[in-house]
Formats: structure tokens, sequence, C-alpha cells
């Protein structure tokens, strides 16, 4: 490995380590001045947008992936709202023929649930299952009950999770933002807590009827978090994650601008309260971005008419390190397992050794000019965070570096 920083291999059982060795797939790693820098697994995010095929003036899979290894990441799982829909062997093959000849960490795409991601017709679950990491229709929930306990059967059958965006349209109504304060102060139309959580409360109640595999996407509501924590009492083969977004901001922070809107959207400090309480029991186990890159012109439309969606790949470990470690609410290494440790186990992605290493004490102020992702969109633009990525090595290569 070639490197502007020098460095010593250490072996992991030298008792003066710090407690990433204890991390599995790190047999040995560089340490880089250790009053200086620290080394992580390689973090994993099972929530990506990379847009290709179909949306390449948004983001690309090489772009994406840059951005990827730029914040610390060598793994990343890659939602399905793409041109062509992954609803087909062929159509994923497009896809995992780009990722092979562009992504520089590892990508792994989702395989839709249903065709088209129109909730219609199942899509070709068992064709596209020895190529896709799971299934999900993420963007839209699966709305008849019928059809999604058929996919958790045929999913189950196959080996394989069934990842869930979970709304329920007919509560929508036109909403945009968060049901609550702000957009009645505003005059905004709000995305009621229960066009998430009835679904929610569908899906593992199917779940725990066919046995499948079940994850649940960006969850925002203190109801799903009490949802999801009573299924996993009952034995429920379920996990979840959330946003750093819904961890830090709520809708009394919203600006009267695009990269303050995400579906689901920013809510109450009640149910960013309860997030964090999922976090710290349990409940919750991961944190993934959701990262949603579009163009400016379409988050330069102000809240109501702007494309929901905001990137977060090259800001999220550093965010979650200031607001959450730095202030006390949980351990590095309790952060470590919500980026790598744990998203790696449920996906069954295994971390080859891969790993990051960040100077924690480096203090910058976000500016989305300098990100590589295509995507500039992000709510913390001019925020104060502390932690900077020197170094991402993939497969014994160096894919990011300062």
């Amino acid at each position: 490995m070639e490197s502007k920083l020098k460095a010593k291999t250490v072996m992991m059982d030298n008792s003066d380590m710090s407690f990433v060795s204890r991390f599995p797939g790190m047999d040995s790693y560089s340490l880089f001045d250790s009053d200086k820098y620290c080394i992580f697994p390689g973090f994993c995010d099972v929530h990506v947008h990379f847009r290709e095929p179909g949306f390449s003036y948004k983001e690309t899979i090489r772009s994406g992936s840059a951005a990827a290894a730029a914040g610390g990441y060598t793994a990343v799982c890659t939602m399905p709202n793409l041109n062509p829909v992954p609803d087909s062997i062929e159509n994923l093959r497009m896809q995992n023929d780009i990722i092979g000849r562009d992504a520089t960490v590892k990508v792994l795409p989702y395989g839709s649930i249903t065709v088209g991601q129109k909730g219609e017709e199942l899509s070709d679950l068992e064709g596209m299952a020895p190529d896709c990491i799971a299934f999900s229709d993420d963007g839209r929930g699966v709305q008849s009950e019928g059809m999604m306990r058929e996919a958790m059967i045929r999913a189950k059958a196959l080996g394989k999770m069934i990842v869930a965006h979970c709304e329920v349209n007919d509560l929508l109504e036109g909403g945009y933002i968060h049901k609550g304060q702000y957009a009645a102060e505003h005059g905004h139309r709000g995305i009621c807590s229960e066009s998430e959580y009835l679904q929610v409360e569908r899906d593992l109640r199917l779940a725990k009827e066919t046995g499948c595999s079940y994850h649940v996407c960006h969850i925002s509501a203190k109801e799903t978090v009490e949802a999801i924590r009573r299924a996993k009492a009952e034995g429920v083969d379920v996990t979840c994650e959330t946003g750093p977004h819904y961890l830090i901001l709520t809708d009394m922070d919203l600006r009267e601008e695009g990269r303050f809107k995400m579906n689901p959207p920013l809510r109450s400090e009640e149910d960013r309260q309860a997030l964090i309480e999922g976090i710290l029991d349990g409940t919750i186990d991961m944190i993934a971005t959701d990262h949603a890159p579009h163009s400016a012109e379409e988050k330069a439309k102000g809240l109501e008419k702007s494309a929901f969606g905001i990137v977060g790949l090259e800001t999220c470990f550093s965010l979650m390190y200031t607001h959450l470690v730095k202030t006390g609410i949980i351990t590095l290494e309790k952060l470590i397992e919500l980026l790598s440790v744990n998203p790696r186990k449920r996906f069954g992605i295994e971390n080859g050794g891969d790993f990051t290493v960040w100077e924690l004490d480096h203090e910058y102020k976000v500016d989305p000019d300098k990100f590589l992702s295509m995507g500039r969109a992000t709510p913390f633009e001019g925020d104060t965070l502390y932690g900077r990525c020197v170094l991402t090595v993939h497969d014994g290569k160096v894919v990011y570096e300062v």
C-alpha cells in the first residue's frame, strides 16, 4: 500500500491497542501516530442512491463511490429507483456491469420488490437473488398487504431480506414536510407520522407470520421505534436504520430551502429523542445516510417543489462524532458498531481487512462545493464539525487519501 502517511504495522493482540482491535476482519492494521489518528474498520452504508443507470446527471457509480470512500465507507448498498428498475436479471445486470467498471468501493445493488416499483406485480426475485444484496422498493411503500406477504414468503425461501420503505400513500395528502408545528405556522402541507408507522406495523405482523428477515429503512417517528422495539421483544427477525439528520434536526430547524427536504421528513423533538433512545437501547441497529443526490436545479425550488433527498456520505461520521460522541450521548465504539459492525453483520457483508483512518480533532466547516458527490444539498452546510477522513483502504488499495 502506497501512502503519504508514514505507518507501522501493529498486530491486533498488542495490549496497548485501542478498542478498534476487537472488530472482526482486522487481523492487523497500520497505526498512524495514535495521538492524532484513529483507525476504524471500513464503514458500511446499506442505503444509498447512486442514480445510475438512468439519472447520471444526479450521481454516477463512479462519483458516488468516490464520495463513499471520502466518508470512510468501503461498502454500500444501492437502492433500485433507477431507469431501468432492477426488476429482472437483465436490468440488474446493466447496473452490475457499471459497478464492475467504475466502482472504487464495494457496491451491492438491491433488486426491486415489484416490477417497475409500481406495486402491481412481483419482480423476478428468484432470478435476481444471486446478484443482489436484498429486495427493496425504496422510494415507495408496497401498498398491497397480499403482495408484501408473497414477497416475504419468496424472499425467505431465497434466504434474502425484505428492506422496506414504509409509507401509506392514502395518508400522504400531498404533504412534503412533517405534519407538525412548523407546517402549521408556515402554511405547509404535512406528512403525518401515521403514514410511516402504520405500514411498519403491518409489515412487522407479516414478518412474524412468514418468518422473513425484515429491515426497515430510515425510521423517523417515535411510534415506529416503539413498534420495532415490541416486535424484537416478540422474536420477530427485524432490524432498522435511521439517518444522521433525524438524530440531530427537527421540523423546527427547517428553512424554506430544498436542502431541508427529505422523505421521511424531519419530525418533532419528541420523535428525535425517541430515536436517540432507540439507538441507546439497541432498537435501532444502524445508521444509514439515505444519500440521495439531485441536481442543483431540482433542489432550488423551496420546500414545496424541490425533490426529496439530501446527500450524506461525506458528512455522516463527522456529524455523529460531533453531535453524539463528543456530547457524551454514545461512545465512539458504539458509533463504529452503528456504522460498520452491525450493518455488515445483518447484511452479511464481510469487511475483508478494509479500514479508514480519521483525524478526530480536525475542525472544519461543511462546504458542499468540496464534496466528491455530484449532489450538494445538505442541511448542514456551514456547520462546524469535528473529524476528517485522511485515508480509506478497500481490498488492499488506497481509494481515498487527503
